[in-house]
């Protein structure tokens, strides 16, 4: 699929999309009232931390307000094997995003082409969101998070939007068995960039831009006991160009190549989740000394426990290294003169959850965190950062 056609392509499916949301074929169409959903969720969230920022100017004052997220959604069935769904985000994290400025979250026309007691086959068109580990299909909504937070050496919120959805196709088949199911996804489209990106990547966010290529994701998950165990693996091969505005860095190509291992097992009062990552980085056609090939490394082990019926409680330690032959950023000092603890993260985390009501979420978070390799690149890059900080999150969320 060329270049030309593939936009032409996902954008075609989004206007089909929200076409279909406002205008249903009476002569085919299920009753509007019997299949249309409407869902939307709000949280506002309070971020303080003794060192570095995160999301505003958390280390200063009161901390900072500036994580807000809010949401619109929408469904219905035009036709009983075809689904139309779209959702409105409006998110600030910091200098990410503004709430006056929201934007299509994921839209997708889903036909389902065979489905019977045993299997299911279909095809997503347009705007979807990418199979990238356990939670990123629906790390949007507060309470589909274990915590405030998502892990951020596999769920990296500087670099959030990639990997979140893309523009394109993205077909699925799940097998069901006796006690188990084995779904498969893949998907092909243009990933979507940022300046965060650019800052994350090269060290500055007004070097110039990235656009999306044609790009590859692809995941095979197995349940077994209806969710009581869960092992995924996930593949993609992400690529982008940069369309440089001075003479340095140059204009260049990004390569992005992922593996990702999970596994969760489940009880009634408790849960285990693990999830490991090789990440694959590769710069080419850059200017010195913006051209690179590494491998990083990433992984977690999370412990949940249900304290009560309206009560959760998580414990979790997570690790980041940007470049496994540099596990401690030594070398990377050395050439650059730049702090070592910029190259990876270490970071100990627990928090409690509490459901006042069914429709509202109190959330309250503690990291204790040396080095900074996940922190979102800011005006004073990571020379003021300090090696060891400490964060305290607190977040209300209410839902409909």
């Amino acid at each position: 699929m060329n270049k030309s056609l593939s936009s032409d392509f996902s954008k075609a499916a989004i206007l089909v999309m929200v076409g279909l949301l406002f205008q249903v074929p009476a002569s085919r169409a299920a009753p509007l009232p019997d299949t249309f959903q409407v869902h939307g969720f709000m949280s506002q969230a309070l971020i303080v931390t003794d060192h570095n920022d995160f999301f505003g100017p958390s280390s200063e004052g009161g901390g900072s307000w500036e994580y807000t997220e809010l949401g619109l959604n929408a469904s219905f069935r035009p036709l009983s094997n075809v689904l139309v769904a779209g959702q409105l985000l409006a998110r600030q994290a910091g200098d990410d995003g503004e709430l006056n400025d929201p934007e299509l979250d994921y839209g997708v026309v889903d036909y389902q082409f065979l489905t019977d007691n045993e299997n299911t086959m279909g095809v997503q068109f347009g705007r979807f969101k990418n199979p990238f580990g356990l939670y990123n299909q629906a790390r949007d909504v507060a309470i589909t998070r274990p915590g405030i937070l998502l892990p951020q050496s596999i769920y990296f919120d500087r670099t959030r939007k990639p990997a979140l959805s893309s523009d394109g196709v993205m077909g699925y088949a799940e097998r069901r068995m006796d006690n188990s199911v084995v779904r498969f996804q893949v998907g092909v489209g243009k990933p979507r960039f940022d300046s965060q990106v650019a800052g994350s990547l090269l060290g500055s966010d007004d070097l110039g831009d990235f656009s999306g290529e044609n790009s590859y994701i692809g995941q095979l998950k197995y349940e077994y006991g209806g969710g009581a165990f869960v092992l995924a693996l996930t593949n993609a091969r992400v690529k982008a160009e940069f369309d440089s505005r001075e003479e340095a860095p140059g204009d260049g190509d990004f390569f992005f190549e992922p593996w990702i291992f999970s596994f969760q097992y489940n009880q009634e009062k408790w849960s285990f989740t693990t999830e490991y990552a090789l990440r694959g980085l590769k710069t080419e056609g850059f200017t010195d000394p913006y051209n690179y090939d590494v491998t990083g490394e990433s992984w977690y082990v999370q412990y949940s426990r249900r304290l009560s019926t309206t009560w959760d409680w998580i414990l979790r330690y997570d690790s980041y290294v940007v470049d496994r032959k540099d596990r401690r950023g030594e070398k990377f000092a050395e050439q650059t003169n730049r702090p070592a603890f910029s190259r990876y993260a270490k970071d100990w985390t627990t928090g409690f959850q509490w459901q006042v009501y069914p429709r509202f979420l109190l959330s309250s978070e503690l990291h204790h965190v040396e080095g900074t390799g996940w922190l979102p690149v800011t005006g004073g890059g990571s020379e003021n950062q300090d090696k060891y900080w400490n964060m305290l999150l607190f977040q209300a969320s209410y839902f409909f």
